[in-house]
């Protein structure tokens, strides 16, 4: 489970999709109280920060869109609480960029 901390415009079809799939998840554990992955590192560092976490989804959204996909799943606005800006990582921006250089995906990861 993973949001990365970098622009979706760099990020290949597969981790695109999958962070778009992963976000929703940590806004149901968090919005709804479901118990899967509820102490995950990943959802909790967005504890608090689901106004950040719904502007990263519109970021993704609007990446989504310009590649031709379709977006059905909007968050509840309501919801959208708490700091704007995330300020925690799991790894440094730095470092998901070699993570994912690392994958050898398509993503345009230039260090």
């Amino acid at each position: 489970m993973r949001i990365w901390d970098l622009k979706p415009e760099i990020l290949c079809r597969n981790h695109l999709l999958a962070e778009h799939s992963e976000l929703h998840a940590i806004w149901l554990i968090i919005t709804k109280n479901k118990k899967g992955f509820k102490n995950h590192p990943e959802v909790n560092r967005w504890r608090g920060k689901l106004k950040a976490l719904y502007l990263r989804h519109d970021w993704l959204v609007k990446e989504m869109k310009k590649r031709g996909y379709s977006h059905h799943s909007p968050l509840e606005k309501k919801f959208a609480l708490g700091r704007a800006k995330q300020n925690i990582f799991i790894d440094s921006p730095k470092k998901q960029k070699i993570i994912l250089k690392r994958k050898k995906c398509l993503c345009q990861t230039t260090i």
